[in-house]
């Protein structure tokens, strides 16, 4: 019993780390998938933003409907996660400051700069909600560069992109030290997007190098070659170190670049999404099989347990059983012995003993027979 609690107890102690690291990677897997579906919803608001602040330059105040639904979406999303990935208090002040860009009018750079404001602070729900939910420490590549690209490299770029065009707008429509104000900001935004489209196609290619995957690189590859286009129509309407920017090229590039990286953008959570299933999967196989595997231990314990104890037990009985043997033989020989001096049935000393039958039994001491017998 003792030898079978030594051999239990170890056995018990590595399955209870096992299971307690199975478990501990289920909930990271969980998190991420949560953090997944919080930025599909979040991703569509980045692009009805950078609408509505196309519209409102053009002086039209009502909210446009996409912004009203990215909204609705992600303040379902929030009730359901905002407090897990620490997005409660971002997301209300956000969603304040939205519902107020309606009533922001006056100077076009007021309302630009209003605009401004609200799309860096989706941005920075992006990096809070890829950094509460672990996405941006996930231990395969192909994961941790494909949340690279949809929650930090596309908004930014989608941001930047959106700018650049309202920023030709204004250049075109301004004058003098505002104009030249405006040129820098519309050059910083040109650099800021062949940066950041740079570092979006390296993250990309580094993800279809690593990934284990068998959809993502045929699923990228239209997406990305829209993409492409995008960005050489948004370099030719920027001319940049030439006169003003090509106003009706940019806007045109800007529409390509939005449906291609709301395509992207899909995919990528699409692919994501996938591939934490299939952890999520290979881990609950690994749960199963530990409780197998400890099941099977159990079993075999008890059986070994039992198996032992019947073996002490006969081994006992065995060694019980022997000396009554011997002493039945001993005595056995030792009554079978009748004519032996001693032995007599009768109880008597060795002159009690009865002669052999024909013997004549000798009374005188080996004295003659009298006269009379002769």
């Amino acid at each position: 019993m003792v030898l079978t609690v030594l051999v239990l107890l170890p056995a018990a102690g590595l399955f209870l780390r096992v299971l307690q690291e199975n478990s501990k990677q289920r909930d990271n897997v969980q998190k991420e998938q949560d953090g997944v579906e919080y930025l599909t919803a979040l991703s569509p608001l980045v692009s009805a933003l950078a609408e509505s602040q196309a519209a409102a330059l053009q002086g039209v105040p009502s909210e446009p409907a996409s912004v009203t639904a990215a909204v609705a979406r992600v303040q379902g999303v929030d009730e359901r996660f905002g407090d897990e990935l620490g997005t409660r208090a971002r997301w209300a002040d956000l969603k304040t400051k939205i519902s107020k860009l309606p009533t922001i009018t006056g100077a076009a750079n007021k309302v630009f700069t209003a605009h401004v404001e609200v799309a860096d602070l989706t941005i920075e729900i992006f990096d809070a909600v890829r950094e509460n939910s672990t996405l941006n420490r996930d231990p395969d590549s192909d994961i941790w560069f494909l949340q690279e690209v949809v929650a930090e490299q596309m908004p930014v770029a989608v941001t930047a992109v959106s700018r650049l065009s309202d920023l030709a707008n204004m250049v075109a429509a301004s004058s003098g030290a505002t104009k030249a104000n405006l040129k820098t900001q519309f050059g910083y935004q040109s650099l800021r997007v062949s940066e950041t489209v740079g570092e979006l196609t390296d993250s990309l290619q580094e993800a279809v190098d690593e990934t284990n995957s068998d959809t993502l690189s045929g699923n990228l590859v239209s997406n990305l070659d829209s993409f492409r286009r995008g960005i050489e129509a948004a370099n030719r309407g920027a001319n940049l170190g030439g006169a003003d920017p090509n106003v009706s090229t940019l806007v045109t590039a800007q529409s390509t670049l939005q449906t291609a990286l709301a395509a992207l953008s899909g995919v990528i959570l699409k692919e994501i999404s996938g591939l934490l299933d299939d952890r999520s999967g290979t881990l609950t196989y690994k749960q199963i099989e530990a409780f197998v595997l400890f099941g099977v231990a159990i079993v075999l314990i008890a059986l070994a347990t039992v198996w032992t104890r019947s073996r002490a037990r006969q081994a006992q009985s065995g060694a019980t059983d022997q000396p009554g043997e011997g002493s039945r033989d001993v005595s056995v020989q030792a009554s079978s012995g009748g004519n032996a001096p001693g032995n007599s049935p009768f109880g008597g000393g060795p002159y009690d003993s009865a002669p052999g039958y024909g013997e004549v039994p000798n009374y005188g001491g080996g004295r003659e027979r009298s006269g009379a017998l002769r």
